[in-house]
């Protein structure tokens, strides 16, 4: 069968006004943790002070709001503006705001298209120096959609260093490389656990896979993030481990990540240069 040609975006519509860097964040597949690292990556942004919107951008199954801790309806004022939410010092927008419960979400790319858009551009995003787009698992529309609608800083692939997961991270990393998308590094999540009880480090996901994988394609290794008890915990009661700050011992690996982001991010604006700027 013959392939199809590779989607080459168009040109952006325009860039979003005061907005610096925007950076999407996918995965192969789901059930990574591409949404936990996803909102502390943001939040240990903020922390390192940096201004940080997060944009979710998995309409099925949007668990933003749930990971952020706060769940209300945002409100809407002049210009048909919509508010994003703030906490964590983070301003964050999710469909799970818009259709909270357990109501599914149930649309044709059209219409996906059309909420992205609106995310996108009818949401007083204000000044940030990044905004984080956390993308649906896999290579469907809505990462086709971003990649034509506004100018990518770059993206980040998560993954788990499983031989499952990497197969299919190598498909997104693909992906992004087909949209023309700069690729700004691999995130190995779930890597290594200690036990608790006997202090030995066991590799339940295996070990190292995402490291490899970078190094063949080219592209930066951001870090290793281990499988933590409190990561889960902060993710279930909408304290992600980031907001402890640096110095909490399950945190400090997202904020090694999350220091490495920004370097690459810098790099690609040609300055090389890494600039604190607080709300």
């Amino acid at each position: 069968m013959a392939q199809p040609p590779n989607p080459a975006p168009s040109a952006p519509t325009q860039a979003l006004p005061g907005v610096d860097r925007i950076v999407a964040i996918g995965s192969g597949k789901g059930g990574v943790g591409k949404t936990t690292v996803a909102v502390n990556l943001a939040v240990a942004l903020a922390e390192l002070g940096y201004v940080v919107g997060l944009l979710d951008a998995d309409v099925y199954g949007p668990n933003v709001p749930l990971m952020m801790g706060r769940s209300e309806m945002p409100s809407v004022q002049g210009g048909n503006l919509i508010q994003p939410l703030r906490q964590h010092g983070v301003r964050f927008m999710s469909m799970g705001l818009l259709n909270p419960g357990d109501k599914p979400v149930i649309w044709r790319g059209p219409m996906l298209h059309s909420a992205m858009q609106q995310f996108l551009r009818q949401v007083e995003w204000g000044s940030l120096d990044y905004l984080l787009i956390d993308l649906p698992p896999g290579t469907g529309d809505i990462s086709l959609s971003l990649a034509q609608s506004v100018p990518l800083t770059g993206a980040i692939v998560v993954t788990t260093p499983s031989d499952v997961s990497l197969q299919d991270g190598r498909k997104a990393l693909n992906m992004f490389q087909q949209l023309h998308v700069t690729v700004l590094g691999v995130v190995e999540n779930m890597s290594g656990f200690t036990c608790p009880h006997c202090h030995r480090d066991v590799d339940i996901f295996s070990h190292g896979g995402g490291e490899r994988t970078a190094e063949k394609f080219g592209v930066p290794f951001l870090g290793a993030l281990p499988l933590l008890p409190e990561v889960r915990q902060g993710g279930d009661s909408g304290r992600p481990v980031a907001a402890a700050g640096q110095d909490a011992p399950a945190a400090r690996p997202f904020f090694e990540v999350a220091k490495r982001v920004a370097a690459t991010a810098s790099a690609q604006d040609g300055d090389g240069e890494v600039v604190h700027v607080r709300a």
